[in-house]
């Protein structure tokens, strides 16, 4: 297996950049992904795609290359910098990857992958790819969708429903000024040991808290909008700090959504670590970015409705032991894909990244492989 640095560059045409340097400048587009290549020719190549960082390091595309698939681990513009991330610009990087390996590497068949945060991306690009009706992000500047190449199938792995549900859902509610994160609400603060509200969570307050979550967002999302429309002349866009995002009452309570997840834990380690620190969901973000990809009223990449757009051949995978996404997510996109042939399988135990699972991580890949034999994408 050799590992191929590969660049892509496609034009651009924008009022201003989103991303520093060379990466957007002189109206071009730079992208820089990694090829694996098995020994094997094949007609077929698996396409993986985060919105927001790279995937080369991580076990499920090198152990797929290992077993002789060809793999595409593509970076976007916004490698490791979501601040200004824009989703529907995001899918005119991931196109472009897919039509250099139809026109330039001479592939016939694209398996899209989509992996973690990668999920919702390749059902928004599929969707898109089958049936384009998005001509401007959800900030009104106009994007062309249309003419993006259609992918042969796809796997949905490991993937949470959209950035902006998982943001809804973690979301802390109890701040109560977005200026001043130390301005709590105690009856909502689940890392406040004085809460009064304690795991297991009743059904009411389960209800309390999601309703508060939404409302919080809601809240954000109307002063971006607000922002947005008060910006004149050469100040068109603006970053901001988005405090306490990781409070999702999974972390805590394993009754919510059970699975063999590790209590008290999350992918980011401590929940309540995580809740104050500079690295959570949204944490840093510019008011187009916000909407794009935050706003669980105004993005386009919702997971679920994208999937009812989409015909290929569907695998929705699950780990049952996820730590980062959320029990139901993977087969409710199973059950809203529009796809006739579509399979649901859980891997039992496994991690959001396999963490010192090899035996584990052999059973996704043989899971995959097998079901690309029989979508004969192995020929």
């Amino acid at each position: 297996m050799t590992p191929e640095w590969v660049h892509i560059q496609h034009p651009e045409n924008a009022k201003f950049r989103e991303v520093y340097g060379f990466a957007g400048s002189q109206g071009m587009v730079n992208l820089e992904g990694i090829r694996f290549l098995p020994k094997k020719p094949s007609k077929t190549l698996a396409v993986f795609m985060h919105p927001a960082t790279t995937l080369q390091l991580l076990p499920m595309p090198r152990a797929l290359a290992e077993a002789g698939v060809h793999v595409l681990c593509c970076g976007s513009r916004f490698a490791k910098n979501d601040a200004p991330l824009i989703m529907e610009k995001v899918v005119l990087d991931l196109g472009a990857y897919i039509r250099h390996a139809k026109e330039k590497w001479g592939y016939e068949k694209i398996l899209l992958s989509g992996w973690s945060g990668g999920g919702s991306l390749a059902m928004l690009y599929q969707s898109q790819a089958e049936k384009p009706t998005i001509t401007a992000t959800p900030a009104g500047d106009p994007v062309e969708l249309k003419g993006l190449v259609k992918a042969d199938a796809m796997i949905f792995q490991a993937a949470h429903l959209s950035r902006a549900i998982y943001l809804a859902e973690s979301i802390d509610p109890s701040v109560l000024d977005e200026n001043d994160p130390e301005r709590r609400d105690r009856e909502l603060d689940i890392y406040d040991p004085k809460c009064p509200h304690q795991p297991p969570y009743s059904p009411e307050f389960i209800g309390l808290f999601r309703k508060k979550q939404l409302e919080r967002v809601r809240r954000r999302t109307a002063w971006v909008k607000e922002l947005l429309g008060r910006l004149k002349g050469d100040e068109m866009e603006r970053g901001f700090v988005t405090h306490r995002t990781m409070a999702d009452l999974r972390y805590v309570d394993p009754a919510v959504d059970p699975n063999d997840r590790r209590p008290g834990w999350c992918y980011m380690g401590k929940p309540a670590t995580a809740n104050n620190g500079p690295i959570g969901l949204g944490r840093f973000s510019t008011l187009r970015a916000w909407l794009s990809q935050w706003s669980i009223d105004d993005t386009h990449a919702d997971g679920p409705r994208c999937a009812r757009s989409i015909s290929v051949p569907l695998l929705a995978i699950e780990n049952s032991a996820d730590d980062a996404v959320p029990q139901p997510h993977a087969r409710t996109i199973h059950d809203a894909a529009a796809s006739k042939d579509k399979t649901f399988a859980v891997i039992k135990g496994a991690t959001h990244y396999y963490q010192g699972q090899p035996e584990l991580l052999k059973q996704a890949v043989d899971l995959c492989v097998g079901w690309m034999d029989k979508q004969k994408l192995l020929d």
